[in-house]
């Protein structure tokens, strides 16, 4: 009993955002980037050649299965460089001093606290939403000729094609939808206090809960600002995770009193 009551005590309290604590995050979250640029452009750099070797991979040899062991690494590494993103927040905030050997400590020492928990669940997130991807594309272009869909987009076009892309964005959007009000705050929260991943999740979707209109726009705003750094060739990457990275910390902080 008492341990629920220690659990219950150690939960922060979740507080109402409004559309002004998007803006001001978007603004700390710049403010950020431009003071340490170095530390947001790193990082940044893991995905964006993790992209080009994953669009190599699809496009230069044509074999789709080279490109899942690259799009795996994301969701494991994904976690950590947001941690690195949050710690360099948290320093300017704190006025702490910035070096890489405090920042990337901060990330090694994840390895021993809760950070990995949360890196799991991701994981069997991907694997799962990678497996019903497969399931959909086989139910509805099973009993297609088989064609290059690297070089040609028609099969796309069919009826069943275009079921089948209609079938998976909603399902994707369901598992994004899902993974984000579990990982939105729980990440920041777990690098912040010692709290265990559940609380942490539990936190999150709390958050997104009690601010569905807000968070809905978040998200929405991450999907179109990520969808838009890659369309760029990968390079507006450059400065979307940067600016996502500071400013998801900043919400974090308004989020939770």
């Amino acid at each position: 009993m008492s341990h629920h009551v220690e659990q219950a005590a150690k939960r922060p309290e979740v507080l109402i955002l409004e559309l002004g604590d998007l803006k001001a995050a978007l603004g700390a979250g710049w403010q950020d980037f431009r003071a340490a640029p170095h530390y947001g452009l790193f990082f940044a750099s893991v995905y964006v050649a993790g992209g080009w070797l994953i669009l190599y991979a699809l496009t230069a040899t044509g074999q789709i299965w080279w490109s899942l062991p690259a799009a795996a690494g994301f969701p494991i590494l994904g976690p950590f460089i947001a941690c690195g993103l949050y710690e360099v927040s948290r320093r300017l905030e704190k006025a702490e001093p910035l070096s890489w050997a405090a920042v990337l400590g901060v990330i090694a020492r994840q390895k021993d606290r809760q950070i990995p928990s949360i890196a799991a669940v991701v994981v069997v997130f991907f694997l799962f939403w990678n497996f019903l991807a497969h399931m959909i594309f086989a139910l509805f272009m099973g009993l297609q000729a088989m064609t290059n869909i690297s070089s040609s987009f028609d099969v796309f076009l069919t009826l069943n094609g275009l079921t089948m892309l209609l079938i998976g964005t909603i399902v994707g959007a369901i598992f994004s939808g899902v993974l984000f009000s579990l990982t939105v705050v729980s990440l920041p929260l777990l690098l912040d206090r010692e709290i265990d991943f559940v609380t942490a999740m539990i936190t999150s979707v709390s958050v997104v809960l009690t601010n569905p209109k807000i968070m809905l726009i978040w998200g929405l705003f991450i999907a179109v600002s990520l969808f838009v750094g890659i369309a760029l060739g990968f390079l507006g990457l450059f400065i979307v995770l940067p600016l996502l990275g500071h400013a998801t910390w900043h919400l974090y902080r308004r989020a939770l009193g």
